[in-house]
This record gives structure tokens, sequence and C-alpha cells, in this order.
């Protein structure tokens, strides 16, 4: 499969999970949207698929990792592990996001902010989520899709607290990619 097949590849299966979604949001009784909303929601606005913004990460995984309590969006904090670190380039530059975990099996969170956040996406940022098959060591290479960074379910409604991203995870480049800021 050549490159170009493989991106319309990826692009085809990326609108097949957008549209889940989107059905999911304007249909779902657990949906975001405030049910007096959803017969207008016509669906989530996307950046383009772009895999530029697949990058492999270099993971550092902390064999003793460190409680952090983050910030939330109704002015609370929530616990997390912080397990691993991310070492990624992104337009040239060099970035680290760290990835956080509330029980040991729990998907890798990864909140983040870009010079995005607040003018094209969502003001307090969007999350990464990583559910690797097996387990990661230290040392290893994953793949960060910012194609799949999504906004938060405080996005939509204020009757949900979100975890703000810290700030070692705001990104100094521009991530065009994912969720658009949400327009209800």
């Amino acid at each position: 499969m050549d490159d170009s097949t493989a991106d319309s590849e990826y692009a085809r299966t990326l609108g097949e999970k957008r549209a889940e979604k989107d059905d999911f949001f304007a249909t779902h009784r657990q949906s975001p949207i405030p049910p007096e909303k959803r017969d207008d929601f016509d669906g989530l606005a996307y950046f383009e698929p772009d895999t530029a913004y697949r990058v492999e990460a270099n993971v550092t995984r902390f064999d003793d990792p460190e409680t952090v309590e983050l910030d939330t969006s109704d002015g609370r904090t929530v616990t997390y592990k912080r397990v691993f670190e991310f070492a990624v380039e992104m337009r040239g530059e060099a970035q680290t996001l760290a990835g956080y975990r509330q029980q040991p099996d729990d998907a890798i969170f990864v909140p983040f902010r870009d010079k995005t956040t607040g003018q094209q996406t969502y003001k307090d940022g969007r999350y990464l989520e990583l559910e690797p098959e097996g387990d990661i060591a230290d040392g290893d290479t994953v793949e960060l899709d910012f194609n799949l960074a999504y906004s938060p379910f405080c996005a939509y409604s204020e009757t949900f607290a979100c975890p703000l991203p810290p700030e070692e995870n705001w990104l100094d480049v521009v991530v065009p990619a994912g969720e658009k800021k949400p327009s209800l």
C-alpha cells in the first residue's frame, strides 16, 4: 500500500469514528450536549485529517510515579499519577507531554494546550487518550495521534467538571488537528 492509499484509508477510518461520535452526541442520553440543544446539533467541527500530526513519541516511564493534583473546570482538584513523559518533535520543535493515570489499568490521559487553544479550539485545552495493547516500558516509542484530540465534556455543559491541562503540557506550537472549538 503506498502512502497516499494509506493516508486516504486513515482519513476514511477517522471519518467513520467522527460520524459515530457525532451520532452519540446527537442522540445518546449520556451525551454532554444539553437535551434542549440536541435537535440543533449538526456535528462537531474538526480539522482536516493530517498524518503530520501522528507523531512518534519517545517514552520515559516513571517507576515511582509522582502524585499530582490537576485543577478542574469547577475549581476543585483531581488526583493523578504522573506515569509517563512523551518526547516528540512537532513542527520542527522538541516538545514534551506528561501522561497520567488514576488507576494502573486506566487509559493514559494526556491533557494539553497548544497555540490554537482559546482561538480555534476549546478555551481550556483538549485531551488525548492512549490505550496501549501491552505495557509501555521506558525507552519505548508510541504514536500520539493529535487527529484524535478532543474537547472535554465541560466544553459542552457546565454540569461537567474536567481536569485542566497542567502547565507542563502547554505546547509552544500550533496543533491544527482533532476537534475544533465547540459551537453551541
